[in-house]
């Protein structure tokens, strides 16, 4: 039985355009085998504080590209291991987007999202609608809502859960 998305509500932490996955975690750390451990560097250098003030279910919102650089898989598991409960972004780099999917990170395109939510609001991001709710002044953004494949890998945890749970079955 697949589980409910229900929606996250959260602090906005947001960042500008190209942001990538070496700024999400620098490349020194992919040999920490530990996803707790390799968290506590998550936007070490444009964030310092990101890892020590984020809290469950926090929101990444970016401009345009987030996500771009290497293909590595860490970029995303890092977010949701440091607790981020969804990524917002003007537009994704392919591989990051995918990866996100891949490992259950819920990602959601929104135009000119980081201009229109201020860093340290509350929002919440239902991402079965597309939408993002800016608590201070009740503003809607809305973005184009998900296909249901890709809602059906987030509400198993991701790609491999997914599979387990429905081809792995047979």
């Amino acid at each position: 039985m697949s589980k409910e998305l229900k929606p996250v509500t959260g602090r906005a932490w947001v960042f500008g355009n190209n942001v990538d996955t070496d700024q999400i975690i620098q490349g020194q750390y992919l040999t920490v085998l530990d996803y707790a451990e390799m968290a506590r560097h998550t936007f070490e250098i444009p964030r310092p504080v990101f890892a020590s003030k984020v809290k469950k279910n926090d929101v990444v919102i970016a401009g345009r590209n987030f996500g771009g650089g290497s293909s590595r898989e860490e970029a995303p598991k890092v977010l949701l291991q440091s607790g981020v409960g969804c990524v917002i972004a003007e537009s994704f780099a392919r591989i990051f987007y995918r990866n996100g999917f891949n490992v259950g990170l819920p990602l959601l395109i929104i135009p000119n999202v980081a201009k229109l939510v201020k860093d340290g609001e509350t929002v919440t991001v239902d991402i079965s609608k597309g939408t993002v709710t800016i608590r201070s002044n009740s503003d809607i953004l809305h973005g184009k809502p998900l296909p249901d494949r890709m809602l059906n890998l987030l509400r198993e945890g991701g790609a491999v859960a997914w599979y387990k749970q429905t081809v792995g079955k047979h």
